[in-house]
């Protein structure tokens, strides 16, 4: 019977074809991987590679056996990782929602990785609304949710995207001309509220009670979805800080977008119920994480 670490070995060789880069690969010396072909050679009958003192080829035979092989180990990985993933329950479906235009493309990245790795596990994936998306994790209709920090009470990271903050204005407003502003013009100004629904330190982070110099911010109407809240900001109801992503994804004859060149950048990430952390989850958000290159970091909001 061929052992794993044989049929390894061969197949590594045929590929590389050089001792010493199969030797790095498996981890092993190159007189382990020249013992292991010379013991199959043996069992076969028959030389597999062709060696000189500058090259390594496959003989026909080597060829046919590594054709043959190949899909055999590979079906075997498969088998393995689908009899892990059942044991560590990343299987059934998972359902995400992204909240906000500019997380969809780092949810689709992450969504294809996860797929590959965990084939038995079907993503579900659907928009949230601003004014459900805290109920829909709190009830259990969405696993995960793609969104803004922070996100009271909720276990959340990495972080997937950063963006810079600009100032929505009307495009009649008297700073629609401004190169950038300071966070400070919002004392000056009405600022849209979020709903109510959404976390009180989302809120606090979006649109604050104070400026950084400690002045007082007038608090305008508030709306009940991002492009609700826009609209006010058009009509010159207020003004509203938000993502310069909201350029690309909102725009609008009627609104203006305005560097703050104080403010700190907002952070966008997966969320989730601490009590509900499934190792479905986990594997999503180590997907999440190696799709947009981040730090595997998690903690809570």
């Amino acid at each position: 019977m061929l052992e794993r670490g044989e049929a390894e070995a061969f197949l590594t060789l045929a590929e590389e074809l050089h001792f010493g880069r199969t030797a790095e690969r498996l981890r092993v010396t190159t007189g382990r991987v020249s013992q292991v072909i010379k013991r199959l050679e043996r069992r076969v009958g028959a030389p597999l590679f062709e060696r000189t003192s500058r090259t390594v080829r496959l003989t026909a035979i080597g060829r046919q056996l590594a054709d043959d092989l190949a899909p055999l180990v590979a079906g075997m990985d498969a088998a393995l990782r689908r009899a892990a993933d059942a044991g560590r329950g990343v299987t059934g479906e998972l359902r995400v929602a992204f909240l906000g235009e500019g997380t969809a493309p780092v949810l689709l990245k992450a969504a294809a990785l996860f797929g590959e790795r965990h084939p038995d596990c079907r993503v579900d994936i659907r928009e949230a609304q601003m004014a459900t998306s805290r109920a829909s994790l709190l009830d259990g209709s969405v696993d995960v949710l793609i969104a803004g920090y922070p996100f009271d009470g909720m276990a959340c990271g990495p972080v997937l995207l950063t963006e810079k903050r600009v100032l929505a204005v009307a495009v009649g407003h008297p700073l629609a001309a401004e190169e950038s502003v300071s966070l400070d013009v919002l004392a000056d100004h009405p600022v849209v509220q979020y709903p109510e629904a959404t976390s009180a330190a989302f809120r606090r982070d979006r649109t604050p009670d104070r400026t950084p110099s400690g002045r007082p911010v007038p608090k305008g109407p508030a709306g009940g979805s991002f492009s609700e809240m826009l609209t006010l900001v058009a009509m010159g109801r207020g003004v509203l800080p938000v993502g310069e992503p909201a350029r690309r994804y909102y725009p609008r004859p009627d609104v203006a977008y305005v560097p703050l060149h104080d403010a700190p950048p907002i952070e966008r990430g997966p969320v989730w119920l601490a009590g509900n952390t499934t190792e479905r989850i986990r594997a999503f958000v180590r997907a999440a994480s190696d799709a947009a290159g981040a730090p595997s970091v998690a903690g809570v909001c």
